[in-house]
């Protein structure tokens, strides 16, 4: 049974991340943050997802609210409201995100009778959470927009603290600096494990298979090429995905060709749905309402 800590309480406050060099981060993050990192998301959820109670704790959640295949739309506004907030909202808005992301965890908890133990208050599988969604930022940046040089991917890096404290993780479990991070990333991977429950849950996800027939039969094949193309290879071999290096090229110029379109849109067709979501998340914050 893998064991993970059951007695996490539920935080009340978390410290502020630490300051970023003279970076000007936010307005990068602004400018380039688009509707186009989408096509990156369930390669994220997966790698997310990849650790066995991470994994089961989505995969068996009672909270049916929140269940990517149940309320598809939801869990996406949900997941990018988030993203927005924990990147570029202020204090209060944060707050009041952390807040809302507490009262949906509350019930993701195993059993005793449960074979893998799993708790969403566990900072220990919030971080896992929150480097991963670094780890695909990071990527999306450099492959849709190219380098920014290593001021930036330094500051880049410190500011991403966030989506560990927006969740329930104090700022000082942050890796101090990216070297800290790639070896606390390398050996997390080395940790991934998928069982029959949590790898079935996740080819659904990769192929759609949670959407109607006709839709998942239409467009699955080219989700999973996608998701697995964004994937780094131990996941993809987890997940027991194929590829070669024939589909490695498909796909790198693929990419290419989404990000050169993507540069050219206007910034509103580019930011959607982002800006969407970003004035509907803070008009739910002023109005006291849901935002989860």
């Amino acid at each position: 049974m893998t064991q993970t800590s059951q007695s996490v309480r539920d935080p009340v406050a978390t410290d502020a991340p630490p300051a970023i060099p003279d970076v000007d981060v936010t307005r990068r993050i602004e400018e380039t943050l688009s509707g186009a990192v989408l096509s990156m998301a369930a390669a994220n959820v997966i790698m997310q997802l990849a650790q066995l109670p991470v994994g089961r704790g989505v995969a068996e959640s009672r909270v049916d609210s929140g269940r990517l295949d149940l309320h598809p739309i939801k869990r996406g506004r949900t997941t990018l409201s988030y993203l927005v907030i924990a990147l570029l909202g202020t204090e209060q808005e944060q707050a009041a995100m952390r807040s809302e992301v507490n009262r949906s965890h509350r019930g993701v908890r195993s059993r005793p009778e449960d074979p893998v133990a799993y708790n969403a208050f566990d900072p220990d599988l919030q971080l896992w959470v929150a480097a991963c969604l670094y780890v695909g930022l990071a990527e999306f940046l450099e492959r849709f927009h190219g380098p920014a040089g290593d001021a930036f991917d330094d500051a880049f890096y410190q500011h991403c603290a966030r989506l560990g404290t927006t969740l329930q993780v104090p700022a000082e479990r942050w890796p101090a600096d990216r070297e800290a991070f790639r070896e606390f990333w390398d050996a997390g991977v080395q940790r991934i494990e998928m069982d029959d429950v949590t790898r079935g849950y996740l080819r659904d996800l990769a192929g759609l298979g949670f959407l109607p027939a006709p839709v998942s039969w239409v467009l699955g094949p080219l989700h999973r090429f996608v998701t697995a193309g964004f994937l780094p290879p131990r996941f993809r071999e987890e997940l027991g995905l194929p590829w070669s290096a024939r589909r490695e090229r498909v796909f790198e110029a693929g990419v290419r060709v989404v990000a050169a379109v993507n540069r050219l849109l206007p910034r509103p067709i580019r930011r959607f749905p982002y800006n969407v979501y970003a004035r509907d998340v803070r008009r739910r914050i002023r109005e006291g309402r849901p935002i989860v």
